[in-house]
């Protein structure tokens, strides 16, 4: 498989779990009850994330570091949303990925999304060390 091949999908029918109402943090906070964009955002990183365990060793794993998307549609419960990864380039030790979002009427989402490889132990031991500060 060569990079070029690189692509993934990830899908989901959206539950009332993943909708914008019950990201509120207090009684205060008030949102729709549509589709979340960070419950699209996550569904892109699954589809990127997939995309990428051709390349992973043993003890590692792919990690968000960037992300540039919008959110150009709403999207009610019920509805099958599915998110696609393709790969772009490459910058390093980053791996750079088109991403785009749908459901049954079309393109809800779309952007760029960056991961990295990233060896897991080493990623707990340095959340760990954060948490001793």
């Amino acid at each position: 498989m060569t990079h070029d091949d690189m692509s993934a999908e990830a899908a989901l029918v959206v539950a009332a779990r993943d909708t914008a109402c019950n990201i509120g943090l207090t009684s205060e906070d008030s949102f729709p009850e549509v589709f979340a964009t960070s419950r699209m955002i996550a569904l892109m990183e699954v589809a990127a994330a997939r995309a990428m365990r051709p390349l992973l060793g043993e003890g590692q794993h792919s990690v968000g570091a960037g992300l540039n998307v919008k959110h150009c549609a709403a999207t009610p419960v019920g509805s099958q949303v599915r998110a696609v990864a393709r790969w772009l380039r490459n910058e390093g030790r980053l791996m750079h990925f088109d991403v785009q979002a749908f459901d049954e009427a079309g393109l809800i989402g779309e952007g760029e999304h960056t991961r990295a490889i990233v060896d897991t132990a080493r990623l707990l031991t340095g959340a760990e060390k954060r948490r001793a500060r």
